[in-house]
């Protein structure tokens, strides 16, 4: 198992001005950080790669895509041809990396609605552009974690037994599942279950708190969470995923409209004692 922290805290745009944060969080006692990919270069991000090497940081990547212009469930086909070349440029980039891991809502636009729920022809048109995704993606040695948003924030897939069946129907090995505890607190009748029942198909873990703070601090079921993850023989990364007021427009796409914490600090160092505590009280329970 391996911890890692989501870089979103602070900035879509990791750059060498972080190094001495991201110092802090190796010496705080992280394997590894969380990279958002929005814009830049794969040169660029070949770069950043070096500089984690450096500071002794492993890294998995995440995007998302909020441009209406590049939907890749659209009817027009063009539409959906975008949304393809983004993910392609996404996929170079966390390869330039070195992260064989890209996360997110990557499967529709996030935040946008049509009024009514998920037709049969965009989960059609989904399973065509996830296919060409994951034929890129398995040429780069990249895996697509596709994740599953609560209803306020996506409509195409909300729960894990929908994400799970729909990556089952996509059929390509590098298109796999990532599991959220903050959206699985909102959507699922049952957490434990949606993660247990579909572990077969998750690539990855995001460990949020139910108000996307700090972890340990709210009301997710944080002992079965792990009890049920060790016990599934899930040994990858669980990568802490919160959210603050410092970036406007992610505060925005999130709805963060208050500090969840007295600092930032505070919830790496602490959601990483967290993690810790639990990790190891769980297996004490096998």
């Amino acid at each position: 198992m391996k911890i890692g922290f989501c870089m979103f805290l602070w900035t879509t745009n990791v750059t060498g001005k972080h190094s001495r944060l991201l110092k802090d969080i190796k010496a705080t006692g992280y394997d590894g950080v969380e990279i958002p990919i929005f814009e830049g270069t794969p040169d660029d991000y070949k770069r950043l790669g070096e500089m984690l090497d450096r500071i002794g940081l492993e890294r998995t990547a995440v995007t998302a895509m909020g441009d209406p212009g590049m939907n890749l469930i659209s009817p027009d086909a063009a539409t959906r041809r975008k949304g393809v070349a983004y993910m392609k440029w996404a996929i170079d980039c966390a390869a330039a990396l070195g992260a064989n891991r890209l996360s997110g809502p990557v499967h529709s636009t996030l935040g946008a609605f049509t009024g009514v729920g998920p037709t049969a022809a965009e989960k059609k048109r989904s399973v065509g552009s996830q296919r060409a995704i994951g034929d890129h993606a398995g040429n780069r040695g990249v895996t697509i974690g596709l994740e599953a948003l609560n209803r306020f924030e996506c409509y195409l897939l909300n729960t894990m037994a929908d994400l799970s069946a729909h990556v089952d129907e996509i059929d390509r090995p590098h298109i796999k599942a990532m599991y959220d505890t903050f959206h699985a607190n909102i959507e699922e009748a049952d957490p434990i279950g949606a993660y247990t029942k579909h572990v077969n198909n998750i690539c990855h873990i995001h460990i949020s708190e139910n108000d996307r703070g700090v972890p340990g601090r709210g009301n997710i079921p944080w002992r079965k969470t792990f009890a049920a993850i060790r016990e599934s023989g899930y040994d990858d990364w669980l990568t802490i995923e919160a959210f603050g007021r410092g970036l406007k427009d992610l505060a925005a796409a999130t709805k963060v409209w208050r500090d969840f914490a007295e600092s930032p600090e505070a919830v790496y160092r602490e959601g990483l004692v967290h993690i810790r505590q639990h990790w190891k009280k769980a297996a004490k329970s096998r």
